[in-house]
């Protein structure tokens, strides 16, 4: 390959990448709109049971043949997938979307550095958590109970690409996750419908659940698989770590939630340590290859 069609080709992936982030921030934005209908739980049954429909669809994974070791990986896998989704919108019911988002990217950061094994990581730690602590520093005290519901996101997270990595080395294509999908909606759906009620089933809530399933699930998995076809997994990684502040523009633009410029800060100081911990690891691996 040229180096113009090198070029042209990380431009499409990193142009994938960030629309796959617009995409789940602006689904997550919508989510947060019905609410007031559905509640939180409501909301995540909503995604999960459609994204499972979809991703069945597309994926069309048997039962056949699986060992005890495949149910296992993905009922845990599932039950992370359903407790991520559920902490995360259940913060969001409470504090900003972009500040759950830069709080939810904790699990992963922290993930990679307990996986390297690096101690200098831990200053991108440091770093970090002290970009938490200017979030809190807004005209409104955060709600502690939707910081610590953030904080649960980003380590479900953490167990979320533990499983995902697992899932992938036992199952092809997309099966482990759309069979994980329906498990993580048979673990909230019976209590949405009890929280709910019949609303959960009204044509128009159906639509909108059906609406945040595409732009939160299945869209984003398919332009991030695309993107990984043509930028190296370091970049990715390294892209990922931008979601907050894509979360925070879309909390703006489509809920009004504006952050203050030391908040912002905040944002800005956690994508840098995920950047700088990333790079670093990285680093670290090749090192250790040679």
């Amino acid at each position: 390959m040229n180096p113009i069609d090198s070029r042209s080709h990380m431009t499409t992936g990193v142009s994938l990448m960030f629309l796959a982030m617009i995409c789940q921030e602006v689904g997550a934005s919508i989510a947060v709109l019905v609410f007031p209908q559905v509640g939180p739980i409501g909301a995540v049954a909503l995604r999960l049971a459609f994204s499972a429909l979809v991703l069945g669809v597309i994926a069309r994974p048997t039962l056949r043949g699986l060992t005890r070791g495949n149910w296992c990986t993905v009922v845990g896998f599932g039950l992370a997938l359903a407790a991520m989704n559920t902490s995360f919108y259940l913060a969001l019911e409470r504090i900003p979307l972009g500040i759950t988002v830069t709080i939810e990217v904790l699990g992963p950061m922290i993930l990679s550095i307990v996986l390297a094994r690096r101690w200098l990581n831990t200053l991108w730690v440091a770093c970090a958590f002290g970009g938490v602590v200017l979030l809190s520093h807004g005209p409104l005290r955060l709600d502690p109970l939707g910081v610590m519901f953030a904080l649960i996101a980003a380590l479900m997270w953490a167990f979320y690409i533990l499983g995902a990595r697992r899932a992938g080395r036992e199952f092809e294509g997309l099966s482990g996750l759309a069979l994980a999908m329906a498990v993580g909606s048979v673990a909230v759906v019976p209590f949405a419908a009890a929280t709910t009620g019949a609303v959960l089933i009204a044509p128009h809530i159906l639509a909108i659940g059906l609406g945040i399933a595409l732009l939160s699930s299945a869209i984003p998995y398919a332009l991030e698989l695309l993107a990984l076809r043509r930028v190296p997994a370091s970049t990715f990684s390294v892209l990922l770590a931008f979601a907050p502040v894509v979360a925070a523009l879309a909390g703006w633009l489509v809920l009004g939630q504006a952050l203050t410029l030391v908040q912002w800060s905040g944002v800005i100081l956690v994508v840098a340590a995920c950047i700088g911990a990333i790079r670093m690891t990285t680093r670290s691996a090749r090192l250790d290859a040679r």
